[in-house]
């Protein structure tokens, strides 16, 4: 083991946030906070991680001082007080530093399998590469809710014959049919099933459980993962032109930005290769690709918002592999989306809503669109006294092969959803972004070790680097590998589904060209069809649209969103700094209310799923603007990015909060394991009573 290694785990042990007040159920608005205490691992002082410091810097060749003037540290936000008052001190803050070969940002499915292949060639050409990967989540799976359908296409080309392993994944149930549905309010009418949706060979299941067993697969090969370190900047080159690691968030600063007694600065690793596998719309992610301008060749990133609830149904309506999709109702036909309903194991249900965040109507909730659907008959029905025991909500990528930027830049490289690889029509990316992580670690491995060269592709590198401090590492055939691979074929056949809906007739036109891409054409057309515009340009102004009467939750199928967000388990510290951030000048929270408010209807209160945003009644100089307050209730923040992607003044900047802040999905996998237990115990009981 390295010795910087041991010295890296004792530092980061050192990181984590000090006990604090938070809020245990994030139900919060300025008027009502329920809080209460959460132990935390307890931060050392000062003097004690300059002594970590110390002790670390002892064991390298270079001193932390010499090493950090190659340096600077990009963020491309909106500056806060917070990075104000660090960059006042940036010179009194000694960080521990650390020297690795890779620095994965994301313990998701991609970055995991980043890592995971890194050490199979490790082990294959017996050259040894360290691995880094660091995950905001506070346990790896932790932000990633459960109820998917996955392709185990890549799966079973990093681990073959995976069934069979000691400790095979955890692939839940197999798919078993396949249907396709048309909704109206209250009736539903069967569509033809395009090949590129079935299902034949694929698993429901939970992807927490999945990423975790990944992230056990990867510890047990040797990949440092640290659990509850969110990647907050990145470390460039002293020209600028190639990024050289990552650092962690720094943890004890209170709401003011201002340091506590517990102030710990984060740490620096300096990497010879960056591999950013954030998820879509990541901070890292939208930093890099501004700052190297990796977007310049490609269309806008369009999304979608998908909301999911997990379900323990009554047995009798459970059909284990059962999936649905459906179109239609409750959406309009200029709003893109639609929904899914997958029956896993264990008598669950995986029930959800897309919406695209191209919708023109301020006055829609995604929210409330997905609680009104549940009383639809189809699902109703099914629904009828079961519980829902799991709640939460992401956005996805939905621009497709056209919007993938450039997947490379000097020094490293962008995975998974921090590209854009999913699959629309199929609401599926996880077999892809673990894919590109695949290719991703090949490439990085062939550049850190040229002579051990690994076949991905036709071309080799021009330039193999050795990854020295002052050099590069030349990610370019990863793009080469992409473009080869069964993955840009895949995203190439449906690469004209969704930009079709952008059409005079809305949702008509586009299932009418769907239908025949899909079923006849199969993407060979000379043509490819544009995403013209970003998500938040299509709103239009509250005086063009009509309100939209929901109607109120019953409590037993549909629920108000303070409800559903206590079952994301997600917790922030209070005092820390907000991580949801406008521009900080002084006129940037009046600008932003007086615009939202006035020409938008105050959409943010609509469209975020959690609460996260209030435009309050105020007056006087209690009003930010138009007799309104602006709120950001930031300890219900679920991570799913949609402020900073729909809002109309595009003036929210999503940043980490400190590691582990966030929602807990992995939490329903305990409940799902206690009722197992509890289940089993009760078939025990009742046999040895009949006996």
């Amino acid at each position: 083991m390295h010795k910087s290694r041991s010295a890296a785990r004792s530092t980061l042990s050192l990181l984590r946030a000090p006990p604090s007040t938070v809020s245990r159920s994030p139900v919060a608005s300025t008027s009502t906070i329920t809080s209460s205490a959460r132990t935390l691992l307890t931060s050392a002082s000062s003097s004690s991680l300059n002594a970590r410091i110390s002790a670390t810097s002892s064991s390298r060749s270079a001193s932390i001082a010499a090493v950090r003037r190659g340096f600077a540290t990009v963020t491309d936000h909106p500056a806060s007080p917070i990075e104000e008052e660090s960059a006042e001190a940036e010179e009194e803050v000694e960080r521990a530093e650390d020297d690795v070969d890779v620095c994965i940002v994301g313990g998701g499915p991609a970055g995991l399998c980043a890592a995971i292949r890194l050490k199979q060639l490790e082990a294959e050409q017996g050259r040894e590469i360290r691995v880094v990967v660091l995950e905001k989540g506070g346990e790896v799976g932790s932000h990633i809710l459960s109820g998917a359908v996955i392709e185990p296409r890549a799966l079973n080309e990093l681990f073959p014959d995976f069934m069979n392993m000691d400790n095979p994944p955890p692939m839940g149930q197999p798919a078993t049919s396949d249907s396709m549905r048309f909704l109206t309010s209250t009736s539903s009418f069967p569509l033809p099933h395009p090949p590129q949706m079935s299902n034949t060979g694929n698993y429901i299941l939970s992807l927490s459980r999945l990423t975790a067993w990944l992230g056990e697969r990867a510890e047990e090969l040797g990949v440092e993962v640290y659990a509850g370190f969110a990647g907050a900047s990145l470390v460039i080159a002293e020209d600028g032109k190639s990024v050289k690691g990552v650092r962690t968030g720094d943890v004890g600063l209170d709401r003011q930005g201002k340091r506590k007694e517990s102030f710990e600065p984060g740490m620096q690793f300096n990497a010879k290769c960056t591999l950013i596998a954030e998820g879509a719309h990541g901070s890292l992610s939208q930093i890099v690709q501004k700052h190297f301008n990796l977007r310049k060749d490609c269309d806008p990133q369009t999304y979608g918002l998908g909301i999911k609830e997990v379900w323990k149904v009554d047995a009798e309506k459970h059909q284990p592999g059962k999936v649905t999709h459906t179109l239609g109702w409750p959406l309009d036909i200029k709003t893109y989306g639609g929904s899914w309903c997958y029956h896993m194991e264990g008598g669950l249900v995986s029930l959800g809503l897309v919406v695209g965040l191209d919708y023109q109507n301020p006055y829609l909730s995604p929210y409330k669109e997905f609680q009104r659907m549940k009383h639809h008959p189809l699902f109703a029905d099914l629904l009828e006294g079961g519980e829902c025991i799991a709640y939460g909500a992401r956005v996805l990528n939905e621009g497709g092969l056209q919007s993938i930027p450039k997947l490379h830049f000097p020094g490293g490289a962008l995975l998974g959803c921090s590209a854009g690889f999913l699959n629309v029509p199929k609401i599926k990316g996880t077999h892809n972004a673990m894919k590109s992580g695949m290719m991703a670690a090949e490439t990085a491995f062939n550049a850190l070790h040229p002579d051990k060269e690994v076949e991905i592709t036709k071309n080799s590198l021009d330039q193999p680097l050795e990854g020295s401090a002052q050099e590069a590492v030349d990610m370019s055939p990863y793009e080469t590998a992409f473009k080869e691979s069964w993955v840009y074929k895949e995203l190439n056949e449906v690469r004209n589904l969704r930009p079709s809906f952008h059409n005079p007739l809305g949702l008509w036109g586009g299932m009418a060209y769907s239908g025949v891409d899909s079923l006849f054409l199969k993407g060979r057309t000379p043509w490819t069809l544009r995403n013209s515009w970003e998500d938040h340009a299509a709103t239009k102004k509250a005086s063009e649209c009509q309100p939209i009467d929901y109607p109120q939750p019953d409590g037993k199928l549909s629920f108000d969103i303070l409800t559903s967000v206590s079952l994301t388990g997600t917790n922030h510290a209070e005092d820390q700094p907000v991580h949801l951030r406008l521009p900080k000048d002084e006129g940037a929270r009046a600008r932003h209310t007086e615009t939202n408010v006035n020409e938008f209807a105050g959409l943010l209160g609509r469209a975020c799923p959690a609460a996260v945003y209030e435009y309050q009644d105020a007056e006087g100089g209690a009003a930010d603007a138009a007799g309104k307050k602006f709120v950001i209730n930031s300890q219900n923040c679920i991570h799913c990015k949609t402020c900073s992607i729909k809002t109309p003044t595009q003036d929210i900047t999503w940043c980490v909060p400190e590691g582990g802040g966030g929602p807990k999905y992995s939490r329903f996998e305990e409940k799902s394991l206690y009722r197992l237990f509890r289940m089993l115990i009760n078939r025990l009981v009742s046999s040895s009573t009949r006996i």
